[in-house]
């Protein structure tokens, strides 16, 4: 399976400091950040879905803190998240603004991906923001992570971000300009690898250590970044991004290293749902079954009863009016209020669990049939 930058409908950009902010000032790289605002532009011209991932409220807050380089201590580094988001907030809605282009900031953590119910909140809100032509500006919740709940670099959660959204393609943006068969810098032979289709152990013993890298997190962090990027059906590119306008340079033919995914998002998703365990039973009436073979969202309507203990985001099976599986999907509600809300219409929702809900008990894009 090939991909381009230009076939892909759905493409998450990760930022690293070092391209966003001046290692010698601490000041924001604004001409660079203008260009990067017209490849975005480009980019929603030909109506591809743009997530960016970017890192640089830390090397922003800790400018304007003025604390000494070098490592900080946590609660240093939090307080310099604090500071830095919302400058980092302001200068990509300044720098895409001018093209009419909306942005929004979502913070996340290492728990709103492994958890199944913040999971489907932070899938939800980011498809409503691509939905309506939003470019989401994600970063690491840096304020309240610690150790225990950080992804720890951003190439790992730009991979994981993909994997939430179902894009296809992610484009790490490094001070690299792909994946050499040993450090350039150390070795004059080191040849960089144009395409990978398989992460063998020979591809990541090429990566070395975490911390040999040249960036942060070193080529490692970026190899395990594709790792998840590819089994969750979404190609990854690795290549130099401080010049001028560096995803219009990857167009070009700028030097990269491109992964290739065996499979795309959509079928790697269903793949995932279809091998868990279900935790419940939702039986529908003929009227839901029909629905749902026609690629429709299960309503609370639909359900004619509900079994089994299952939590918000756990996976249950949707089964026939005679009992028989159709499918299993992720559901978007307890197993309490599922029993509450089946057989009633959405609109009826917000009155019987005294607060508004989704539409769906289970939507089209969390089930395999």
């Amino acid at each position: 399976m090939t991909q381009s930058l230009p076939e892909s409908r759905r493409v998450v950009v990760k930022i690293g400091s070092a391209l966003l902010v001046d290692r010698e000032t601490g000041a924001l790289r604004g001409e660079w950040l203008g260009s990067l605002a017209k490849d975005v532009l480009r980019l929603k011209r030909r109506a591809q879905d743009v997530v960016l991932v970017s890192s640089g409220s830390i090397a922003l807050g800790r400018t304007v803190l003025d604390l000494p380089p070098g490592p900080l201590p946590l609660e240093q580094s939090q307080a310099s998240a604090a500071v830095g988001q919302i400058r980092l907030a302001r200068a990509y809605e300044e720098a895409l603004a001018p093209h009419k282009i909306t942005t929004a900031q979502v913070l996340v953590t290492l728990e709103d991906s492994r958890d199944r119910r913040r999971y489907l909140n932070s899938r939800a809100t980011l498809e409503a923001l691509l939905s309506m032509g939003v470019v989401p500006i994600v970063n690491e919740n840096d304020t309240i992570a610690t150790d225990e709940i950080r992804y720890g670099d951003n190439d790992r959660l730009a991979a994981q971000v993909a994997v939430t959204v179902g894009a296809d393609l992610v484009v790490l943006l490094s001070d690299v300009d792909g994946l050499y068969t040993a450090n350039p810098n150390d070795d004059p032979t080191a040849e960089r690898l144009s395409e990978v289709t398989t992460i063998t152990p020979e591809i990541e013993a090429m990566a070395g250590d975490a911390g040999s890298g040249l960036s942060k997190g070193g080529m490692k962090t970026k190899i395990m970044a594709a790792k998840t990027a590819m089994a969750g059906g979404a190609g990854l590119v690795i290549t130099e991004g401080s010049r001028l306008s560096p995803l219009q340079a990857l167009e070009d033919g700028a030097n990269a290293t491109w992964f290739r995914p065996q499979t795309d998002p959509h079928v790697a998703r269903k793949r995932w749902i279809a091998a868990m365990k279900p935790q419940g039973v939702l039986t529908l009436d003929e009227g839901a079954a029909r629905a749902m073979s026609q690629g429709k969202s299960l309503l609370p309507a639909g359900v004619s009863a509900v079994s089994g203990r299952f939590e918000r985001g756990d996976p249950v099976t949707l089964a026939r009016p005679d009992g028989t599986a159709l499918g299993v999907g992720l559901a978007r509600y307890t197993a309490q209020e599922a029993e509450l809300l089946k057989g009633h219409q959405s609109s009826e929702i917000a009155e019987i669990l005294g607060y508004p809900g989704r539409a769906a008990l289970v939507h089209r894009d969390d089930m395999v049939l």
